[in-house]
């Protein structure tokens, strides 16, 4: 009886050391306890109105869903900061009287990552994605919103992935 007892109390101090090792985010032990995102502004030479101020918000609610840091304006532990470097529209498929049958939407951002506590996992890198729609459809309205709903949930990911669960 000893025995099963003892073993019960190991396999419990086993699970909950585990559980502040490793969350189901894969972003495990961060020591930063707040992080803030500068806007993100859209340098791009074709300009979409709004989305340099979109895409900073998704970034701060992505971090805020996965994470328990708090989102602070200045002296954060995590910082990330950049720029909308390019939104391009380009033909992607022709037809046979050389039309354009699909376009893409390729957007690129240029981020800045500093972490206070740990300067070793600073980067600068560019993250992009893009999305395809048929060439008879204008990249207004929905289909727009369905687009940069798409590109930038793929973004910000990577984002996290790369800044925090170092996938």
């Amino acid at each position: 009886m000893k025995k099963i007892y003892l073993a019960g109390l190991l396999l419990i101090l086993i699970l909950t050391n585990s559980c502040s090792i490793y969350n189901f985010t894969g972003t495990g032990k961060i020591d930063a306890k707040t992080f803030q995102v500068g806007f993100f502004q859209n340098n791009a030479e074709l300009i979409e109105p709004g989305i340099d101020r979109r895409f900073t918000l998704e970034l701060q609610d992505l971090i805020q869903n996965q994470t328990n840091l708090n989102l602070v304006k200045t002296g954060a532990d995590l910082s990330y900061e950049g720029e909308i470097i390019d939104y391009r529209i380009s033909p992607m498929t022709a037809t046979a009287d050389q039309r354009a049958s699909q376009n893409r939407l390729t957007i690129r951002i240029n981020v800045r990552f500093a972490n206070r506590k740990k300067e070793t996992d600073d980067f600068e890198k560019t993250f992009s994605f893009y999305y395809d729609y048929p060439a008879e459809q204008q990249l207004t309205g929905a289909t727009l919103n369905f687009a940069l709903k798409d590109i930038f949930e793929r973004i910000t990911q990577d984002i996290f992935n790369e800044s925090l669960a170092k996938w």
